[in-house]
């Protein structure tokens, strides 16, 4: 397992110097892809279960996007396999063209930004739990009677945690403590899955809530669209999976599609159990985030709560540093053009300015924006471009040169324009909502 871990955090810091990663197996594929996948996003299935309509509607969704999740991945391995590039941006620049790459490149660092955000969301809802539990511990008094003050905020909490923790773990160009960490959200994950349906099962008198489904209309609809941002932030590992295809002992296709199918079904296997479970055990009541559900003194929960906690905290710094070595780069480059070299002084001050300015506006969104939901649905319409219509793109580009039949051709080129067309709309359905959301809160 640590091998594995080792072998992952290099996967995923190398994607960003472009370095050869090690080969890896078919069960270190897979567990990987896991890893990627698996984290934060968990906490809002239940929510979004909620926000579909019922078990039965989110499951369905659930089904249909993952036929377009699979595609994705294999598509994208494909290209990687034709292009002969390691990295997702490096991919869509050499298939696509440079424009479609820069903006791949604009994605990427938003989408990393954004998830910086919700990790932060993730944080602040904990630290808020756990200081209650505290609270009610040391003073003896029941839950929902502490008093405020500016030193209990849990905002204040989450400026000291980034001052103390997250801040020094980000500065360094190298994040050596991942090597020992990298498995914790995997293994958060899996424990909340566990836990969630044990504490539905140890419930008294638990009964399966049957939430009728929403009559047929335009807000049925909406309540089904509602899920994809969660789905497709849930299940992102898109990113990560032509670094993880790169590094493969074996690289055909058909090898891929197999870990690419084992992966999601795993996935989809926590996420739905997880999602089912917490929605019949709250109903219209859970939470954005399903831990926020549970009473701060559930010992069960707190477990749940510190595991993601600090999972997030080393996690939080190798987002930051792949969003950081994209910005890097650009900067990088202007520099060679205006002054023909880079000095380490200048990259370690570029570096050290970036960190704090990326850790700053993360902060100062997360503290004003609270609702995981929210930032969700923006980082949903966001991934939409890497799990569709990048995907979509890389197909419609890379099938026209191949040599095919033309019969083949045209329902690949189907295929690529129907994921572009799906992507473009859950984007622009994500981005209305989350939008139109925050306008209503303010």
């Amino acid at each position: 397992m640590e091998e594995l871990a080792r072998e992952s955090i290099s996967l995923l810091a190398r994607s960003a110097s472009h370095a050869d990663p090690p080969r890896l197996g078919s069960f270190g594929a897979v567990f990987i892809m896991l890893k990627s996948a698996l984290g934060a996003g968990l906490l809002n299935f239940p929510w979004a279960f909620q926000k579909a309509g019922g078990v039965t509607t989110a499951i369905s969704v659930e089904m249909v996007s993952l036929v377009f999740l699979i595609s994705g991945l294999v598509i994208l391995g494909y290209a990687s396999s034709v292009s002969r590039q390691n990295t997702y941006q490096d991919v869509v620049r050499e298939v696509c063209g440079r424009a479609i790459g820069q903006l791949c490149e604009v994605c990427f660092s938003f989408n990393l930004f954004m998830i910086s955000v919700a990790f932060l969301v993730v944080v602040q809802d904990q630290l808020e739990k756990l200081c209650i539990s505290l609270y009610v511990t040391v003073m003896g008094s029941i839950e929902g009677e502490m008093p405020y003050h500016w030193y209990t905020d849990q905002r204040f909490a989450l400026f000291i945690m980034c001052l103390v923790f997250i801040l020094p773990l980000s500065i360094p160009k190298e994040i050596g403590i991942q090597k020992y960490t990298s498995v914790l959200g995997t293994l958060a994950a899996t424990y909340l899955c566990a836990a969630v349906i044990v504490k539905y099962y140890l419930s008294e008198g638990h009964t399966v809530i049957v939430t009728p489904e929403q009559s047929q209309g335009v807000s049925s609809w909406a309540s089904v669209f509602s899920v994809v941002p969660t789905i497709c932030f849930g299940f992102q590992c898109h990113e990560a999976c032509i670094a993880i295809y790169s590094s493969m002992e074996n690289r055909k296709l058909s090898h891929w599609v197999i870990i690419s199918v084992l992966s999601m079904f795993f996935c989809l296997l926590v996420y739905t159990l997880t999602g089912v479970y917490g929605f019949l055990t709250f109903g219209r009541a859970v939470a954005s985030d399903i831990l926020m559900s549970y009473p701060g003194n559930d010992v069960v929960m707190i477990i749940a709560r510190l595991l993601f906690g600090i999972s997030i905290i080393t996690i939080y710094p190798i987002i930051l540093l792949l969003g950081r070595s994209v910005i890097m780069d650009v900067m990088l480059r202007l520099r060679r053009r205006q002054q023909g070299v880079v000095t380490s002084s200048f990259e370690t001050r570029c570096r050290a300015v970036l960190t704090v300015i990326w850790i700053g506006v993360t902060l100062l969104i997360a503290m004003f924006v609270p609702d995981m939901s929210d930032v969700i649905s923006v980082i949903g319409g966001i991934s939409a471009f890497f799990i569709f219509i990048f995907p979509g793109l890389c197909l419609v580009f890379t099938i026209q040169t191949e040599s095919v039949s033309p019969r083949v051709r045209v329902m690949l080129t189907a295929w690529g324009v129907i994921t572009i067309v799906v992507g473009a709309f859950i984007f622009g359905q994500s981005t209305t909502i989350a939008i139109m959301e925050l306008f209503n809160k303010f």
